[in-house]
């Protein structure tokens, strides 16, 4: 595990987008698994800024997106489609036919589930897995549960959750309450995950997600299994960590950049 802590929500939105930017020069035909939400909006907008430079090339790269409200149509402007459409791909050369969203307004949800996971197997998995984390550990749409979800699946949402989303909508009863998610089999099977996380509001769950045991009651505490996992999290997220960053930066397989 690879912990960097950023002084602020502008420094870890660069640290992000410099880890992205890498794995898309590396290899350019990579395939981003990519996430929604406020998290990673500053990455985003960063990854966008180094393309108009013309220091990045998307055109050859696939994507993959965690997640889809049900119900929402694409063209919704609180729909995950529409989000990535205005925040990353409409300000990029990536072609629209290689983005990936699951289909939230899928008539057979069970169907829509299936086609996504063989949709990843066929592109030949994901080599770089982006999550933002949620303040109950969820990850993806992975809520907290009695057993880990393996594949994609559709989700209830926790009140939690909602109440979390509900600053994004006009109506807090527009929220939609169930939602379509890659599953942790999915996200772990990743060749490399990028988890980032800000605010004081997420530092219970970075420090039982990093340090705390592996439990489906916090989703991301998986994430301690996955091999090649690097966490960019500003001060205010750390602030619970203290002792087990200091103690893991002698710890045989971890990094941390105090």
């Amino acid at each position: 595990m690879r912990i960097y802590i950023a002084r602020d929500y502008k420094d870890l939105s660069r640290k992000a987008a410099n880890i992205i930017s890498a794995q898309v020069i590396m290899k350019p035909d990579c395939v981003l698994g990519l996430a929604t939400g406020s998290s990673p909006i500053g990455a985003y907008k960063q990854l966008v800024e180094w393309y108009e430079k013309g220091d990045l090339d998307f055109s050859e790269v696939r994507t993959v997106n965690l997640d889809e409200y049900k119900g929402l149509t694409g063209d919704n402007k609180e729909s995950y489609r529409y989000f990535m459409n205005t925040n990353l791909f409409d300000h990029v050369n990536i072609d629209k036919a290689n983005t990936n969203v699951p289909n939230g307004m899928a008539k057979n949800t069970e169907a829509e589930c299936r086609r996504y996971n063989e949709l990843i197997r066929s592109l030949g998995g994901i080599d770089l897995q982006l999550l933002g984390i949620g303040r109950n550990g969820h990850i993806g749409f992975n809520e907290p549960e009695e057993a880990f979800e393996k594949e994609t699946h559709v989700v209830a949402l926790t009140q939690s959750t909602i109440e979390a989303n509900s600053r994004l909508f006009d109506d807090p009863d527009d929220v939609p309450r169930y939602a379509l998610t890659m599953g942790i089999k999915s996200i772990m099977q990743a060749r490399r995950v990028l988890l980032i996380a800000s605010g004081e509001d997420k530092a219970d769950a970075i420090h039982k997600s990093l340090f705390g045991p592996v439990t489906p009651h916090v989703p991301a505490s998986i994430l301690q299994m996955h091999n090649n996992l690097t966490v960019v999290a500003d001060k205010a997220a750390l602030s619970s960590c203290g002792k087990e960053l200091e103690d893991a930066a002698n710890k045989e397989g971890f990094y941390v950049d105090l």
